[in-house]
């Protein structure tokens, strides 16, 4: 017989409901800027390079999901024991979105004539994009895909082994081993002959596997986990402060005295960006937690609102921001700015971006049947298929 753990009334998380807010909206962020940023014609200008210089400082987002995803996958799946019917609501929940925006994303660009993409290469380009990922910026789902198969052994291993910080240790030495490899060595070395899971770091759930287990492990002592960043807040807080301005002479030591590529210098995959982006995620716990206190003592509705029903389809706007995306390119091209005019209407596009995203991605929440489209299916051929709602802890 299934062991299935006792239903009890689970608490909810609202401080991942503003993580989610703050992750979603720098991940569009980065993109706003990145569409700026090719749009400009001076590659030296002060503009251009003030744009380049603080990419870093935002590159954090994409651990942040990693971390959330961990985090929230143990609060809903810890003590369940029932691996069949996770495979089934998990893969469910993503694979079908996955499959169905690579096909209508490639579809309009298509219909668009968006270069590269034409009718001719249509069917390659589509196998290879379910495949790998590698197109509409879709390869986190390829990520977590392969970490729902890994999830169980993970599961094991917190169970087996009582010393949990042992875990997140040996995790932090590997994932700082990782990415030191691949910034000074892997990233350059000729990869053509590799498998392309393993030439393809990026969408390689191993080179981001502290963050899943981080939120592993956040979620089996949350509550030590909380009285530890309250007590350390400071600390933590100025540690990220510093380190996010740091991060504008870490570039230009990577161009300059490295002379790295300016792709290779804002790679995520880098032994500052990791520690980084670990004390970023811990201050953006905090500001949840102190959202989850405004709350508790009296917020505005409108806040609350907005906050709730934002997260509610964080994971759709990362889906459709594409869309917006496009757009802003489209809009971008036709326009003939100084550099300096681009680098002021950032908040105009970005505004842009974050308002179709969020609108399209609320109407497939609410109109019956695209919620299958951000993972929100408004019908269920099997009720049992039903997602879990929000972040509950036990």
């Amino acid at each position: 017989m299934t062991e299935t753990a006792p239903k009890t009334k689970r608490k909810y998380l609202y401080e991942v409901d503003i993580m989610r807010i703050i992750f979603i909206f720098g991940v569009l962020l980065n993109h706003t800027t990145t569409a700026f940023s090719a749009s400009m014609t001076d590659a030296k200008g002060w503009a251009h390079m003030s744009l380049l210089a603080t990419h870093l400082l935002i590159h954090f987002t994409r651990m942040g999901f990693m971390f959330i995803t961990g985090l929230v996958l143990t609060l809903n799946y810890y003590h369940r024991n029932d691996w069949p019917t996770f495979f089934k609501k998990r893969f469910a929940g993503s694979g079908w979105p996955y499959l169905l925006w690579n096909v209508i994303l490639l579809i309009f660009s298509c219909l668009l004539a968006l270069p590269p993409f034409t009718w001719q290469t249509f069917w390659p380009t589509l196998t290879s994009a379910i495949l790998h990922g590698n197109q509409f910026y879709l390869y986190y789902i390829v990520v977590t895909l392969q970490l729902y198969v890994l999830f169980p052994l993970m599961v094991w291993l917190f169970k087996k082994v009582h010393a949990h910080w042992l875990i997140l240790a040996t995790s932090a030495l590997v994932q700082l081993a990782i990415v030191y490899f691949i910034k000074y060595h892997y990233q350059f070395m000729d990869r053509t002959h590799l498998p392309w899971w393993l030439a393809t770091y990026g969408v390689n759930v191993f080179t981001y596997q502290f963050y899943f287990i981080f939120g592993t492990f956040v979620s089996l002592h949350y509550k030590a986990v909380l009285a530890w960043i309250r007590k350390w807040r400071y600390w933590i807080v100025g540690a990220t402060i510093a380190m996010s301005i740091g991060t504008v002479p870490y570039y230009f030591w990577n161009r300059l005295s490295l002379g790295y590529s300016h792709a290779a210098a804002v790679t995520p995959h880098q032994p500052y960006m990791f520690v980084y982006d670990t004390f970023m995620i811990l201050t953006v716990f905090f500001i949840g937690l102190k959202y989850a206190d405004w709350r508790r003592h009296g917020i505005p509705r409108g806040v609350e609102t907005f906050v709730k029903n934002g997260a509610k389809v964080s994971f759709g706007i990362y889906l459709d921001q594409t869309i917006g995306i496009t757009l802003l390119d489209y809009l971008l091209k036709q326009s003939h700015l100084p550099d300096w005019g681009y680098l002021v209407l950032i908040p105009v596009g970005y505004a842009l971006v974050l308002g179709i995203s969020f609108a399209l991605a609320w109407f497939f929440y609410k109109v019956p049947p695209f919620g299958i489209l951000i993972g929100r299916p408004q019908w269920h051929l099997l009720k049992r298929n039903r997602q879990p709602k929000g972040a509950i802890a036990k």
